[in-house]
């Protein structure tokens, strides 16, 4: 079924007179095939999103509409064609995130030492599966903090792939020999459960509250790979708990949730940081499932390193949500709300 392409423009682009038209062609024609997606369903987000025409004929796509908005609809057409002569595949989240990319490709990123964005070099990971891409300005920015910084937090709402890309990270660093280990971490006692009430051994207790990153981890590396590193220790999976007392070195190490540890908790978590490691931190600061009056040690240590030259801190939001929509949306309603309690108690 072709999809239907409406448009949010106040006129028929043909009756604009500051309307343009630009001719693209591609080399390639079977990935020019690729490019435009069935029904030319890529060119209908396309259009959708920036508000122009784009028509495809052959090997070749005329895009029709105002300047500015036809060049920006170029710019991710180029990065999606882009990807294809690299060998890897097109989904409608790649289309999402070469959009969202082109939108930003006038600003600089949140992080100064970073390349502005008009050079629309999409950051990206490569692991033995899958070739994962930056679909927003804070996901870039996010890998571009990863390659350069030996700790990084990334902070924000659920849905912007902060934990997902922390995976991501760490498993090709495992698998191009960069580190000897992967250890991936959580809090394991959330929403005010206890693990001893539940039924099973430690690992059937604590597996529950770390599926998450194994959903992740599996994501990148083949499952009997992973077997085999969860068998040899160079693949652990554990709660934060086991992390006391040891000293982390040649490993990628990411602490996830880490909104719920205790201060103390933070604190010896970081402290593990050894020679030739990694160390990524993922948390959501509004989603705190610790105990009342219980201050969380994620806020803190947001805080307490905000100058140090050497850990990047990189925050997303809503509009960096790369699930369903409908996750965008939900977002923004609880922040509206948290924000008019705020606003009340003051």
């Amino acid at each position: 079924m072709t999809p239907t392409r409406s448009r949010p423009t106040p006129a028929p682009i043909e009756l604009r007179p500051d309307a343009t038209q630009i001719n693209v062609a591609f080399d390639n024609n079977r990935l020019a095939v690729a490019l435009f997606g069935e029904f030319d369903q890529n060119l209908a987000m396309i259009e959708q999103r920036f508000g122009v025409e784009a028509v495809a004929r052959g090997n070749q796509v005329h895009i029709r509409g105002l300047p500015h908005d036809c060049a920006k609809a170029r710019l991710a057409l180029d990065m999606l064609y882009t990807r294809l002569e690299q060998g890897h595949d097109i989904e409608p989240g790649d289309v999402d995130g070469a959009i969202r990319m082109a939108e930003a490709a006038d600003a600089q990123l949140n992080l100064p030492t970073l390349e502005p964005k008009s050079r629309l070099s999409m950051a990206q990971i490569a692991t033995r599966r899958k070739v994962v891409m930056a679909r927003s300005l804070a996901q870039d920015a996010y890998i571009r903090a990863m390659d350069s910084a030996e700790l990084v937090f990334g902070i924000g709402p659920a849905g912007t792939g902060k934990t997902y890309l922390a995976v991501a990270y760490a498993a090709a660093m495992l698998e191009n020999g960069q580190v000897a280990r992967l250890i991936l971490s959580r809090p394991a006692v959330e929403a005010g459960e206890r693990l001893g009430f539940l039924p099973g051994d430690m690992k059937e207790k604590v597996d529950p509250y770390l599926r998450p990153l194994y959903d992740a981890l599996y994501d990148m590396i083949p499952a009997e790979k992973v077997e085999r590193g969860l068998a040899s220790g160079a693949i652990e999976v554990a709660p934060l708990a086991f992390m006391r007392g040891r000293t982390l070195a040649n490993a990628a190490i990411i602490l996830d949730e880490a909104q719920n540890t205790t201060p103390m908790q933070m604190k010896m978590f970081l402290t593990r940081l050894g020679e030739g490691s990694k160390m990524f931190v993922t948390g959501d600061p509004t989603q705190v499932d610790l105990p009342e009056k219980q201050s969380s040690g994620l806020a803190e240590a947001l805080d307490l390193l905000r100058d140090v030259p050497e850990i990047r801190q990189v925050r997303f939001s809503d509009a960096d949500v790369v699930r369903h929509p409908l996750v965008a949306r939900i977002v923004r309603a609880y922040d509206a709300r948290d924000r008019k309690a705020r606003g009340g108690d003051g």
